[in-house]
This record gives structure tokens, sequence and C-alpha cells, in this order.
């Protein structure tokens, strides 16, 4: 499948704002008192979340994990209200009460980040359930990682959304470590995409580092889930070049391993291929990157002078008092 000139640009620009944004956030976390909470990053895993938003409909809904930052810019989510809520202003995507750790941006269909290891696939299953009730044509993406392939919760959730022939992506970013246990040490399985032969349903593998390809599997697969076709497994195999948080001083992680995924960087590898098929000029790309660099500057700046949240806001948009 081809892939439009237009999606491509879209989604190296997504992946360059990701990057952008979350090397401030290295930054801003090792300043104390300025970051509240653990920082987790998504460096070297951008072309996942903006290969898979990039097929999305406006419509559709996608649900996060502690990983969150890439899924939330990539499905257009606003960088200063973003950047707030991690610092924990009024003005953030959440009023403040979330932090980094649990954003929902329920304008852009991401109602749900959750933490707990396997906790967004049986809420997929929900949000999918809803839409097939409700005949809709929209479809759910379930982002997570390879740790989480090995909880109750998934094969709960593949078993269910295979029963029922929901319209919901399960998408594993496999980025071979979950916490500091290697893919290998947790799992005997060689792929996660296996497992699909168990419900059944279609499981893929991809280069998670190849937008474009990221791309054109999750546009198959949500085809297949939108015409009633049910759900599809899709694993993305890519790298974290950071560790499990900005606290984690990566011993687990071999120098010459995480040197050798750097060179296999997606925005590097997409930036490449654009301007060797002139889809994109030298200007043209250092244009896109300042733009990323102004955008999240310009989230800072925001966030640096938005309010603290009021104690006796402590209690408000926790829970729906009237239907």
């Amino acid at each position: 499948m081809k892939v439009p000139a237009e999606k491509k640009m879209e989604m190296l620009r997504s992946m360059l704002l990701t990057r952008a944004f979350e090397d401030a956030l290295q930054v801003l976390c090792q300043i104390q008192g300025k970051i509240p909470g653990m920082m987790i990053l998504c460096t070297g895993q951008e072309a996942v979340a903006s290969g898979v938003c990039a097929a999305l409909q406006n419509e559709d809904f996608i649900i996060s994990n502690h990983r969150s930052h890439g899924h939330l810019l990539a499905k257009g989510a606003d960088p200063k209200a973003l950047m707030a809520e991690i610092y924990g202003k009024r003005t953030g995507c959440n009023k403040g009460k979330s932090g980094t750790l649990h954003l929902a941006v329920p304008e852009v269909n991401a109602p749900c980040t959750t933490t707990v290891v396997g906790g967004g696939l049986p809420i997929s299953v929900g949000v999918a359930f809803a839409q097939k009730y409700r005949k809709e044509s929209a479809v759910t993406v379930c982002l997570f990682g390879d740790g989480a392939a090995d909880e109750g919760s998934f094969h709960e959730s593949l078993n269910l959304a295979s029963l029922w022939q929901l319209p919901v992506l399960f998408v594993c970013e496999n980025n071979l470590y979950a916490g500091a246990q290697r893919f290998e040490e947790h799992t005997r399985v060689k792929s996660i995409a296996d497992r699909a032969a168990g419900y059944p349903m279609p499981g893929v593998v991809v280069d998670g580092n190849d937008a474009p390809a990221v791309y054109t599997a999750t546009l198959r697969a949500r085809e297949t889930a939108a015409n009633g076709g049910g759900p599809t497994l899709l694993e993305c195999r890519t790298y974290r070049c950071r560790g499990h948080g900005e606290a984690d001083p990566q011993h687990y992680q071999p120098k010459e391993e995480i040197a050798l995924w750097k060179q296999r960087c997606p925005i590097l590898k997409l930036e490449k291929e654009m301007l060797q098929k002139g889809i994109l000029s030298a200007e043209e790309l250092e244009k896109l990157r300042e733009d990323s660099r102004k955008a999240v500057q310009e989230a800072v700046r925001f966030a640096e002078e938005s309010p603290w949240p009021d104690v006796a806001e402590a209690f408000q948009d926790v829970y729906v008092s009237d239907l």
C-alpha cells in the first residue's frame, strides 16, 4: 500500500513534536520540585504512536498506558494543556488532578491512561462493546507494552473481543523490556502476535520504528474492525532508549544495544526517506524541527505561568452527580 505524502508529513510532524516535548521533560524533571511524580518517556518509540494515530478517524478512541505522551500528542492533544497537566496546574487537560501518569484528553477521544500493567485492555473492550452496541462506525485502539501481554487481563480481553467480534485493535509496543526484564526472560513465545491464533484473530508483526509500516498495518486492521470483522493483535517491534522511568539508570540495558537502536531512530528513518524521495527539502525539515521546538517552548511557558489549582477544587470533576 502506498502511503500518501501528506500522511508521511503528518507522522513526521507528530514524531518531532513528541521528541521535542519529551526532550524538554527530560531536562525539567531533573530540576528538584519542578515536575511532580515519576517521569516515563517514549524516546525511540515515537513511530508507533504516530503511525497508529495517523490511520485513525477523529471519532476513534485510544486507551493509553503509562508511556502516553506520544499517543496523546499524535491523537491531537494540545501540547500546552498536556504540559500544564504534567506540571499539575489548573490549566492542564485534567485541571492538575492527574499529573503525567494518569492523563486523559476526552476532546480527542483519549479518555484513559492507566499505569496498571494491562489495565487498559479490559477498558478498551468495554469501549468497543459500547461502539458496537450503538452501531457506531468508530473503533477503539488499546496501546500496551510487552509486559502487559503476560497479564490475565490481556487473555481475557482478547477472548471477549474475539467472541463478540468487537471493533478493537490491540497494539503491543514491544520495546524488548518489561520494566528491567528482557522480553525472553518473561515470555516463552518468540512473538506476541503468535498469541492471536488462540482466540482467533489476525496477529500481525510490524517494524515499530517504521511509521509508514505501522500506519499501513493499522489502517488495514481498522478497516477490518470497522466493517464488522472483529479485532486484530498488532505487535510493533521497537525499543525504548530511555529507562523505564527517568530515575532508572538502565544498568540492565547494554550500552552497545542502546547505541545500535539509536541508529535505527524512527524519526531519522522517516526524514531520510522523505528527503530522498523529494517529499521534503532540507529547509522544510529544519522548519518542522524549529516549529516543534517553538511549540514546546510555548507549552513550557504556558505551564510555568499557569496557576496552581485551589484546594477547594479537589472534589470537583471527581464524579458525576447528575445524569
